[in-house]
Order: C-alpha cells, then structure tokens, then sequence
C-alpha cells in the first residue's frame, strides 16, 4: 500500500477547495493543498487526516509557531514536516509568524 502523504502551501489567494492536486506512485499518494493562511492550514491538515493521510510536508512560509499550530491539530495522527526558509521568498520576504499572528 502506497503511503498517503499531503503538501499544504501557502498562497494569499489560495482556496484550497480548489487549489489542490493528487499525484499517485506506486510507493506514494501525495495531495498538494493550497492554502491562503494558518487557520485554513489547520483546519486543512484535519480534513486530510480524516481522509487517512499518514505524514504532512508544510511548505517554507510556515514558521514555528504556525507548523506548532498544525502538529497540534493533527494530534499526532500524522507526522508532520516543514520544508524551512528563514524568511520565504512567496511571502514578501517574510516568515508566515510574522504575517499570520
């Protein structure tokens, strides 16, 4: 059974209805979410544990306080990971802390 993985992204105008996609291989199933801030990243990672995804890859705008966020909301029923920028290149130069508190 391939393991069934999620990418969240940000993006201000993200709708993550829409803005989604699902690559399958053979050893991974991988959902890549949009999402335009923390909250919708939150409430998201639920969604997609529900729907039995086993590890979750926040990308580079998240900070600390906001990959925390969403380790807390899956409680523990998924690993969580971070790609990690000091400051992200997508966000104006800034960490999603700073634009998101």
């Amino acid at each position: 059974m391939a393991l069934k993985a999620a990418f969240i992204f940000l993006a201000p105008e993200a709708d993550p209805a829409k803005d989604q996609a699902v690559i399958d291989t053979k050893a991974v199933s991988l959902t890549t979410v949009g999402v335009k801030d923390y909250n919708e990243a939150v409430v998201t990672a639920q969604k997609l544990v529900a729907e039995g995804i086993a590890a979750i890859e926040l990308c580079g705008g998240f900070g600390i306080e906001g990959t925390a966020a969403v380790k807390k909301a899956v409680a523990g029923k998924a690993a969580v990971g971070v790609v990690h920028f000091d400051i992200h290149p997508g966000l104006e130069n800034r960490s999603g802390d700073e634009l998101f508190k």
